[in-house]
Order: structure tokens, then C-alpha cells, then sequence
């Protein structure tokens, strides 16, 4: 079994760091400049913060051994609290960032004469540190994209690890996003028009959202049972068919059970004529053999039904 650590552990970590001294920045730089745009920032960073708390409880606790009461280990606990996670980018983010934008737009007052130059200067940096944990979880995306196979982006959407794949995205939602807010703050400082820096807020605030609605739709699928991949059950079926004592796969199922974890079930055509047994035995020798894998957690392999039955491959 993959434990749910290493360098997941160590993307989650790195983002924790820059996204709680990004936190406490802009909401310095937000206070000084009373940015709408600004705040939202801050709202969006501190929902970060938080986030890795929960993805870093992901990932220990998903990491626990299988024990009697959960023989299948605890891996889908990691999409618990990545849901969680995602949750509180929605609500805290995205619902804070909206809120306070259209209550700028509609009733806040025109500021002027303020200095943006903080403002300017923490969204600087802000890009950054965000920067430095983008590339993080992209190095780790793009390590394990290459060894898949797939392109970065498709490996972001379809990987089986939560964590990373929440970290990929609140960080190019936030480079998006410092982007917009320093847009916003300029256009309100050249124009005199508060009006755009609510409008910098809101679309912060919408974009977060769009990031969270994929988030909390992706580890639901992974909570309500997601098979592999047809490449995957491709491999599966071919590293099963090496085994010694298998004729033929006639059937075959993946689903992924936690990050890098897979239960895989087989019917299978074996060699030979063994009294019922001996086959038992064979079979249970098997499973231990295919569980040897990294990937896969628990194997069960039953005998196939004779050609002559109408068994069909599954």
C-alpha cells in the first residue's frame, strides 16, 4: 500500500507556509489601502491557510495502516477532508470575496487619496510565494503525469491524490487572482472609480467558486466509489494475466479506495484441473501476489465460469 505522504505531505506543507504569510500581508495591505479587491485577497489566502490544515489532516489520516475494522485501510478518509477543504474555499473565499464586492458596489464610498504602494507591493510578493508552492505541486503533478502518460493537466483532474490536486488549484486560482486584484486597484487609482475595484473582488470571488465547485466534484467521486481508468484496467488486466496460474481474465473491476490505492477484483481462467481445493489455494496465493503491487490494496480473484456457461470478458 502507498502510504499518503512524502511529497504530497511536503506540497501541503510548502503551501501552508507561503499562504499564511501571504494571510497576514494582505490583510495589512488591506486595512492600509481599504481595497475591496484587496480584502478579497485576503479572505481568499486566509481560506488557503485553513485549506492546508485540512489537507494536511488528509493526508495523515488516510496514511493509517488497515487494521479489522477497516480491512481496506483508511484511504478515502483524504477525500473527507479535502471536501471539507474545498468546502471552505466556497464559503469562506469565494462567499466573502462576492459579499463584500457587490456591498462596495452598491454603497461604498469613493475613496480617494489613498497609497496603493503597499498594496502593489504585498501583491508583488504575494505572486511570488504563491508562485514557489504552484511549482511545487506542479513538479509533483508532472513527475507522476510523466509516468502515467497524460499531459499536467489532465493528470490534475484525474489523479487519485486529493491533496496535490487541491494545492495545483487554489494556487492558480490565487496567481489568477493577484492578477485581478492588481488590475482592479490600478484601474480604481487611475479613474477615481471605486467601482472596479468591487468589480476586482467580485470576479475573485467568482473564480474561487468555479475552483471549489470542481474540488468538491471531484472528491465526490472519489467518495461515491471511482473506477480506474480504462488505461489502468488495461495494465490490470495485463500484469494479472502474467500471473503463472492464469489462462484468461474474464472479468475485472478497479476503484480506487484512497490516493494511490486500488481494490481490484478479478474472474479468472486458471491452468489445469484442480480439485475445488487446491484452486482455493491458488487463488488466495495469487491475491497475495498481485497485492504485492504498491498501488493495489486488496485483491480478490474468483474462478471463471466455463467458456461453454457464456461468460463474457468484462
Amino acid at each position: 500500500m502507498v502510504k499518503a505522504g512524502g511529497e504530497s505531505t511536503l506540497t501541503v506543507l510548502v503551501a501552508f507556509g507561503a499562504n499564511l504569510a501571504i494571510a497576514a500581508a494582505k490583510t495589512a495591505a488591506a486595512t492600509v489601502s481599504g481595497s475591496a479587491s484587496m480584502l478579497a485577497e485576503a479572505a481568499h489566502s486566509w481560506a488557503d491557510t485553513g485549506n492546508e490544515v485540512f489537507l494536511f489532516i488528509a493526508n495523515r489520516r488516510s496514511a493509517r495502516p488497515a487494521d479489522p475494522r477497516r480491512p481496506l485501510g483508511y484511504g478515502r478518509e483524504a477525500y473527507v477532508w479535502s471536501l471539507l477543504a474545498a468546502i471552505g474555499l466556497f464559503v469562506v473565499g469565494a462567499s466573502v470575496s462576492i459579499w463584500h464586492g457587490v456591498s462596495e458596489l452598491i454603497g461604498g464610498e469613493q475613496a480617494t487619496g489613498r497609497d496603493y504602494t503597499l498594496a502593489y507591493v504585498v501583491l508583488a510578493v504575494s505572486f511570488v510565494l504563491e508562485g514557489i508552492s504552484f511549482l511545487q505541486a506542479v513538479r509533483q503533478l508532472r513527475t507522476e503525469a510523466h509516468r502515467l502518460d497524460r499531459d499536467l493537466l489532465t493528470h490534475a483532474l484525474e489523479t487519485s491524490d486529493p491533496t496535490v490536486r487541491a494545492v495545483f488549484a487554489e494556487d492558480a486560482a490565487a496567481l489568477i487572482g493577484i492578477v485581478i486584484a492588481a488590475a482592479g486597484i490600478a484601474m480604481h487609482e487611475v479613474t477615481g472609480v471605486a467601482a472596479w475595484d468591487a468589480v476586482g473582488s467580485i470576479l475573485v470571488g467568482v473564480l474561487l467558486g468555479v475552483v471549489a465547485v470542481l474540488l468538491i466534484d471531484r472528491n465526490r467521486r472519489f467518495l461515491t466509489g471511482e473506477p480506474g481508468s480504462a488505461d489502468l484496467r488495461e495494465a490490470a488486466v495485463a500484469r494479472v494475466q502474467q500471473l503463472p496460474d492464469v489462462a484468461a481474465v474474464r472479468y475485472l473491476r478497479l476503484e480506487f479506495i484512497g490516493p494511490k490505492q486500488l481494490f481490484l477484483v478479478a474472474s479468472v481462467d486458471l491452468t489445469g484441473d484442480d480439485v475445488e481445493s487446491s484452486i482455493a489455494r491458488r487463488l488466495r496465493r495469487l491475491e497475495r501476489e498481485l497485492e504485492t503491487d504498491p498501488y493495489v490494496v486488496d485483491a480478490v480473484l474468483t474462478v471463471s465460469e466455463p467458456d461453454d456457461a457464456g461468460s463474457q470478458d468484462g
